[in-house]
């Protein structure tokens, strides 16, 4: 690399990313795509301040699922394609990566492909993303960043319980029948609490039992609110706790390792389930001539997420009533779980919830989740 490589970038970065902000800031960034465009050999240097931008994000906390979400929501598809390339050049550099991190890494997929134009706007797409990642403030860490502690080798394949939930929500997304849906549903939740209740009898004759953990869920929008309180409800009724930052479109969800996946299972199913129920019973309305399609979406899931909670909690008191010898070590779990949430955020708030304006909404919400009731649940924010 060569000095004059470096000055370039270096001259770039400081107009686009550490300049003026406001209206000043699109001038800075101008200044340096055009110092990038006119320099074709600051490109290797260019890519490699990137990976740095990147290791930087990873100690203070994120993760590739969670910058992906954020350049998606605040940048354009291009800076997606440029940040998932950064990130798996990034993390190829690693023999071994923390747990799920992996798994991040194959979602990126076809959005790691190279992505060029132009070189003026290429270098403007850069900077822009740059940008952003030199910005991203310190979160609460939810694992140990590569490289930054003990790692273990992830284990091949999962518990064959697990892939019989899969196969029940998989059935339950795909019937057109809702009662067929709820019955899968109820099932797949059956076997969630008595796996949770297998794993807990075993941690407690462990010599050095395992703690709680903590994984991070995308909550998108539109409608985040009551995606974030069926989220709640099911960490809750999976002996969980989740803490929303609205900020940054995720869920924090604390808890011991098989409640977690149980967690991530069941929110990805119920949130496909209730969308579909909520696109046919809204296709139902407009052919009636009802146009106010948001506050019957926003009625729908406030209602849904609502009695889903409700049902699931239900649920998992039935199979634990069941099993009373296990009640002092679920309820020294439940208190390790509320202390390890309280030391990430010492500090919380709750969200107020905008109350159902749509009658038709909640019937209908109401009707694809069993009789919901008036939401009570708030969402636990970062303070």
């Amino acid at each position: 690399m060569s000095s004059g490589t470096n000055t370039t970038v270096e001259r770039a970065l400081g107009a686009a990313l550490y300049g003026e902000e406001g209206a000043g800031a699109d001038t800075g960034l101008d200044t340096g795509a055009s110092l990038l465009a006119a320099d074709p050999g600051a490109d290797t240097e260019l890519a490699r301040r990137g990976e740095e931008f990147i290791r930087q994000a990873w100690r203070r906390g994120w993760q590739p699922a969670d910058v992906v979400r954020l350049v998606r929501r605040d940048l354009d598809d291009h800076h997606v394609r440029l940040a998932s390339g950064l990130i798996a050049s990034e993390l190829a550099g690693y023999d071994v990566l923390p747990p799920r991190w992996r798994d991040q890494l194959a979602e990126l997929g076809t959005a790691a492909a190279p992505w060029r134009a132009d070189r003026f706007s290429y270098a403007t797409a850069v900077l822009e993303l740059y940008r952003l990642l030199v910005r991203l403030p310190a979160i609460e860490p939810v694992g140990p960043p590569p490289g930054g502690g003990s790692v273990t080798a992830p284990v091949v394949g999962e518990p064959r319980i697990l892939a019989r939930i899969r196969a029940l929500l998989a059935k339950a997304e795909a019937t057109g029948y809702p009662e067929e849906a709820e019955a899968l549903t109820a099932k797949a939740q059956e076997l969630m609490a008595r796996h949770s209740l297998d794993e807990a009898a075993l941690a407690a004759q462990a010599v050095a039992p395992s703690g709680p953990t903590a994984v991070r869920i995308g909550v998108d929008p539109p409608y985040e609110t009551a995606k974030a309180i069926l989220l709640d409800g099911v960490a809750s009724a999976n002996r969980c706790r989740a803490v929303w930052n609205e900020a940054f479109g995720f869920s924090t969800v604390v808890g011991f390792g098989p409640d977690l996946e149980a967690v991530e299972l069941l929110y990805t199913s119920l949130l496909l389930q209730g969308t579909g129920a909520m696109t046919k019973a809204e296709a139902a309305q407009r052919a009636g001539g009802r146009r106010r399609t948001k506050t019957f979406r926003q009625s729908f899931l406030l209602a849904y997420a609502q009695r889903i909670g409700d049902r699931l909690s239900a649920t998992s008191r039935r199979v634990a009533s069941g099993e009373p010898t296990l009640l002092p070590v679920l309820a020294a779990r439940d208190v390790a779980v509320t202390a390890h949430a309280d030391r990430m955020f010492p500090q919380t708030t709750t969200a107020r919830v905008r109350g159902a304006t749509d009658a038709e909404g909640w019937h209908h919400g109401r009707t694809a989740a069993d009789a919901a009731q008036t939401p009570t649940r708030r969402p636990h924010l970062p303070h």
